[in-house]
């Protein structure tokens, strides 16, 4: 399985985009008089020898030049670079480039650092690392630099000298890359990340727990600045990433010893290299924790977005268990915190499904479809007023969202609030008013091997069957709530708050490793009429509850989903999960409901969306 799916995620990674379908972007390239005619037309392999992390080694690129681009008409540029695992000929990022070729944008496609052609090690993104690589290539675009060849880029919009006008648009890796670089060079002019991460930390060892706060104030939604423990170790993304990137020289035969790290990982910088170790360790030690979450915010969006000020239309995908939507919002409203023109869209795709075969009218780069997919119209609209500097382009709302069930995107000026309260009742209801909630105690236990399942992650993405998610009897426990007698419309992150009673991690959660804390995963159903249950894009909330003796919340990923009429929803806190590390020993865990005292859970519900 790891093969094919060393063979696949590059694709997958960097966004939909095939050569099997790049005749489509060809054609519409053609008609443009751009470079994707046929073949290689109109392209110029480059070489650039960079300085990164203490390292000297060499960024292979392609430079794209449209029809009709000189000194006396420059136009202005689009920088690309892949997803994890690809190169700048991976089917999408050249896709990519040919596509802002086509439309007349100077398109310089590169492979990152120790992907493809380009040596150096694999960084995750360092903005000390990987953005200065980038901005060594924006010296070539403003003039002050040339390739190794002597190629210099004359054809370029400039804004002063040095200065080119230059955007950054590309998936998941290829995605915080743009903020990494913005965050080092403030030429950037637009950026466009697209399903990435805002905080690794939390996307490879999520916890979504976070304190109760005082009423009438909500917590932030994970990933958050809040020091939260290191939650339930992602291994089956993470450990995929890994190996793939270990990989490299058996997928792209290379002996460029700036590749090769004598120190630990062949191909990773040692400090990634000891973050993958001590999360497969199974134990987390307060003070190593501290460190792994210090450093994987170093190279995350978190650590740096206080100053990245280009403007900033981020895409995120609904289906995505690697980086969820709550991703985006925390760079969203972190980047809109500090003044910096944001909007945000949740398209339908992610890394979890619709990659290779969006819905109906969602973009699909290969398909060359810019032009008729929401997406795609809001992205040409960004560079246009931002590299264009047409003041009349239509950059549409501060937020919009797919909808599978009405046609056409929702759009509206702010993200939904907390708007429907459920309550944890002790018969095992999720009821609408706290008078309705039944006093009583259940119990769950874990047991040594995983209990439930919500996705295999490596295997979705590939196309290999994954059995629907389920819980086993006694190791879960679920609140259950009426037939609802009108569509519900939750647009954003649910928030549960809860209190749990376990007698064993009271016991083992001071030993000072984080291991010890308890681990519980929640998550949300929907439940038909006929009694099938989906849980919607397998979605969970991994949670190490920070100390069991207090109340704590659990904001859930975001989700873009109606629950329908006559179905259920169906509120559920399980002991594991087999996608993620799980609890160290045999824990009991206790709910107990009152009418004065019970777990909540709060739906952000969109109104006036009924057909």
């Amino acid at each position: 399985m790891l093969s094919g799916a060393a063979l696949a995620l590059p694709l997958l990674l960097a966004g939909p985009a095939s050569g099997a379908d790049a005749s489509a972007t060809d054609a519409s390239a053609a008609r443009a008089g751009g470079v994707a005619d046929s073949g290689r037309s109109g392209v110029t392999a480059l070489k650039f020898t960079v300085q990164a992390g203490g390292r000297r080694c060499t960024v292979d690129a392609d430079l794209y030049r449209p029809a009709g681009a000189d000194a006396a008409h420059p136009a202005p540029a689009v920088l690309t670079t892949n997803g994890f695992g690809g190169s700048k000929s991976d089917g999408s990022t050249d896709a990519t480039a040919r596509a802002f070729a086509a439309r007349g944008y100077v398109a310089l496609a590169y492979s990152g650092l120790g992907f493809g052609g380009t040596g150096c090690l694999i960084s995750l993104d360092d903005p000390r690392i990987d953005g200065a690589a980038a901005s060594r290539l924006i010296d070539f675009l403003g003039g002050v630099a040339t390739a190794d060849d002597g190629t210099r880029a004359d054809f370029v919009t400039r804004d002063r000298a040095g200065d080119p006008r230059v955007g950054m648009i590309g998936g998941s890796y290829g995605g915080a890359v743009q903020l990494a670089t913005a965050a080092v060079d403030h030429r950037v002019d637009a950026l466009v990340p697209m399903i990435t991460w805002h905080d690794l930390s939390y996307a490879l060892s999520p916890n979504n727990a976070g304190p109760v706060r005082a009423a009438g104030m909500s917590s932030l939604v994970p990933p958050s600045d809040d020091a939260v423990p290191s939650g339930a170790f992602k291994w089956q993304w993470a450990n995929g990433f890994y190996l793939m990137g270990e990989g490299q020289p058996l997928l792209v035969p290379s002996l460029d010893p700036s590749r090769i790290n004598k120190l630990g990982c062949l191909h990773f910088t040692t400090p990634a290299c000891d973050t993958i170790k001590l999360l497969n360790s199974g134990r987390y030690p307060a003070g190593d924790a501290a460190a792994m979450t210090a450093y994987a915010r170093s190279v995350s969006p978190v650590g740096y977005l206080d100053r990245v000020a280009a403007p900033t239309l981020l895409v995120q995908g609904q289906a995505d268990t690697l980086f969820n939507l709550n991703e985006a919002r925390a760079s969203y409203e972190r980047l809109r915190a500090r003044g910096t023109e944001t909007r945000m869209i949740w398209q339908s795709w992610g890394h979890s499904g619709g990659v290779t075969d969006p819905a109906a009218g969602e973009l699909d780069l290969a398909r060359g479809n810019l032009e008729t997919s929401y997406v795609g119209r809001r992205i040409l609209a960004w560079f246009d007023r931002y590299l264009r500097g047409n003041t009349a382009a239509d950059l549409g709302p501060a937020f919009a969202y797919y909808r599978d069930w009405r046609s056409g995107y929702g759009e509206a000026a702010t993200l939904p609030p907390l708007s429907r309260t459920l309550y944890l009742s002790g018969d095992a209801r999720l009821v609408d008013d706290r008078s309705e909630v039944v006093r009583g105690a259940r119990q769950y236990r874990n047991w040594p091997v995983p209990t439930s399942h919500s996705e295999s992650s490596i295997a979705g993405m590939i196309g290999l069957p994954d059995p629907a998610p389920y819980d086993t009897a006694g190791t879960y426990l679920g609140w259950t709530s009426a037939p609802l007698v009108a569509p519900v419309d939750v647009v954003g992150a649910p928030r549960a708050t809860l209190r749990v009673r376990s007698p064993e991690a009271e016991r083992t959660q001071g030993s000072g490793d984080l291991a010890d804390k308890l681990v519980l995963f929640a998550k949300v159903y929907d439940v038909a009429p006929d009694g099938t249950s989906t849980l919607v894009n397998r979605l969970v909330a991994p949670v190490r509850v920070p100390d069991v003796r207090k109340p704590f919340t659990v904001t859930l990923p975001g989700v873009v989903h109606r629950y329908d009429r006559g179905h259920r929803l169906r509120f559920v806190i399980a002991a594991s999960d087999d996608a993620y590390f799980g609890n160290r020993g045999i824990k009991s865990v206790t709910v107990t409901s009152a009418p004065g005292d019970t777990g909540v859970l709060q739906l952000p519900v969109v109104q006036g969306e009924s057909d």
